[in-house]
C-alpha cells in the first residue's frame, strides 16, 4: 500500500510492501515546492499534483509495483463532528441518526459529502466521530491519481489542530494559551503529543511545565503502544524508520490495520444485495443416454419418411362432424388489493448512484409530493449506477410497484430487488443514470 500525504506544499510518501514473512518493506520520500499544491481544503491544479506526486515517487530510486493509495489529507479539506449516542442504540438506527444529525449541524449539504465514521464504546455511551468530503473535492483528487495510474484505496484525515502564530512566538506560549482557552468550555485535555522532526530538541520537564498539560515525545509513544506495527517495519538501506518525519504516514498506516472498515469513498451505508444463483440439476446418465438414442431414431425416420416419399393417409376424423361455437367466458377483473400501510408511515431512503449533485434533494420532493412524509437522503457506494433500483422489504412488494408507478415520468425500468429486513427503513431507491 501508498501511503501519501498531502500538505499545502508538501508531499510524504511511504510504500509498504508486505513480505512472506507479515513484514513490510519500507520505501519512503518526501520534498516541498515552493507552489501550493492544495489551498483551503481543495486541490489548486489537478495536472500540478498529478506531476508533484509522480515526481517525489520516481525520485526514491526503485520501482513501486503498487497503484492503491491511502490518501491522508489536512483537517481543512473535511467536514467533521463529534456527538454522542446510547450505548444500547441498534446498529441499524445508528446510520439514519448519523445521517440527521449531520443534515442538521453541519454548514453543507450532507448528501453532497462523501462520509464516514468510526465508534468509541463505553458503558454508558458510544462516541461518534463523523468525518465527511466535498464530492468535487474527491473527483478532483481521484483525476490527479488516475493521470498517474494509481487507483484511491481510502482517504483518512490527519486530525491536526490548526494554531497559527508568529516565528517569534514561543510555542509553548502558544499552546498554553490554547489549553487555557479550551479549558473555559469546560473540556479537558489530559495530555498533548509533541511530534515532527523538531522534537527531539524539546525538553519534556521544562515543556510540560510551561504549557500546563502533562506532553508526551512520539518516539517514547510509539515503541511502548505501537511496538508491533513499529517491528513490522524493515528498515531502508539499514537504517532506523524515521517515525518522526513521517509520523502521519505510520499512524494512517495503524488506523487502517485497526479501522479497516473506515473509508471516506463511502458514505457509511451498507447496501446487502442478495444474490440468487440457480440450483444446478443433474440428470442420470441413464435417463441421458435414452433421450439421445430416441431423438436419433426420429431424426432417422423422419429422413427416410421425406427420401422415399412415402405417401400416408390419415383418416378424416374431422369429416361429418358439426362445428361447435364455443362462446368465451367472461372473466371479471381481480381488483388490486388495498395495502396495508398508509404512504406516510412507510421509511423511504433515496441513495445518489448517479453523482448528480442535488438530485436527492429533487426526488425527494417529488415522492413527498405523492404523499410520502418520511424520506432521507445519502449516497451510495459508489456513482457508478447505470440503472435504477428499488430495494424493497417482502412484507412491502406493494410499496415498490407504488415508487414505481410514481416516478414512472422520470425513469421507465427500475429494478426491483428485495431488502434486507435489518434495514431500518422499508424501501432503498438507489437513482441511477437513467434517472431523468
Amino acid at each position: 500500500m501508498i501511503y501519501l500525504y498531502l500538505d499545502r506544499n508538501t508531499i510524504k510518501f511511504l510504500y509498504l510492501k508486505k513480505t512472506i514473512l507479515n513484514q513490510q518493506e519500507t520505501l519512503y520520500q518526501q520534498k516541498t515546492y515552493g507552489s501550493d499544491l492544495i489551498d483551503k481544503g481543495k486541490v489548486t491544479n489537478i495536472d500540478l499534483l498529478a506531476s508533484a506526486v509522480k515526481e517525489v515517487v520516481s525520485s526514491s530510486n526503485k520501482s513501486v509495483n503498487e497503484n492503491q493509495v491511502c490518501l491522508v489529507l489536512p483537517q481543512e479539506f473535511f467536514s467533521f463532528f463529534r456527538t454522542t449516542v446510547p450505548s444500547d442504540i441498534a446498529a441499524s438506527a445508528l446510520n439514519s441518526f448519523i445521517s440527521d444529525k449531520a443534515r442538521s449541524i453541519l454548514p453543507v449539504d450532507n448528501t453532497d459529502l462523501a462520509s464516514d465514521f468510526f465508534v468509541q464504546e463505553s458503558e454508558q455511551e458510544k462516541i461518534v466521530t463523523y468525518f465527511g468530503i466535498n464530492q468535487e473535492t474527491l473527483l478532483s483528487l481521484k483525476q490527479a491519481m488516475t493521470l498517474i495510474d494509481f487507483k484511491i484505496n481510502s482517504i483518512i484525515p490527519d486530525k491536526k489542530i490548526l494554531i497559527k502564530y508568529l516565528e517569534t512566538d514561543k510555542i509553548a506560549d502558544v499552546l498554553k494559551a490554547k489549553i487555557d482557552e479550551i479549558a473555559t468550555d469546560k473540556k479537558k485535555i489530559n495530555r498533548v503529543i509533541i511530534s515532527g522532526e523538531k522534537s527531539d530538541n524539546i525538553r519534556q520537564d521544562t515543556f510540560t511545565k510551561s504549557v500546563g498539560v502533562w506532553t508526551n515525545p512520539l518516539k517514547r509513544i510509539v515503541p511502548t503502544f505501537y511496538e508491533e506495527y513499529l517491528k513490522m517495519l524493515i528498515p531502508k538501506d539499514g537504517k532506523a524508520f524515521p517515525i518522526l518525519s513521517y509520523d502521519v504516514c505510520f499512524g494512517a498506516f495503524i488506523l487502517s490495520e485497526e479501522n479497516k472498515s473506515f473509508s471516506l469513498l463511502k458514505n457509511g451505508i451498507s447496501l446487502n444485495k442478495n444474490k440468487v444463483s440457480l440450483p444446478k440439476i443433474k440428470m442420470p446418465k441413464k435417463e441421458t443416454m435414452l433421450f439421445i438414442s430416441s431423438f436419433a431414431v426420429s431424426f432417422l425416420l423422419f429422413i427416410l419418411i421425406s427420401k422415399f416419399k412415402i405417401n400416408l393417409k390419415l383418416p378424416d376424423f374431422m369429416a361429418k362432424k358439426n362445428i361447435v361455437t364455443i362462446t368465451p367466458t367472461v372473466v371479471p377483473s381481480t381488483p388490486t388489493p388495498t395495502p396495508n400501510f398508509k404512504k406516510e408511515e412507510v421509511k423511504i431512503k433515496i441513495l445518489n448512484g448517479s453523482g448528480v449533485k442535488g438530485k436527492a434533494t429533487e426526488i425527494k420532493e417529488i415522492l413527498k409530493n405523492k404523499g410520502y412524509t418520511e424520506i432521507i437522503t445519502g449516497n451510495a457506494d459508489n456513482f457508478d449506477f447505470k440503472i435504477t433500483e428499488i430495494q424493497v422489504k417482502k412484507d412491502k412488494k406493494q410499496l415498490g410497484e407504488m415508487i414505481k408507478n410514481d416516478l414512472k415520468d422520470y425513469v421507465s425500468a427500475p429494478k426491483i430487488s428485495i431488502l434486507d429486513d435489518k434495514e431500518a427503513s422499508d424501501l432503498v431507491l438507489i437513482f441511477a443514470a437513467d434517472f431523468k
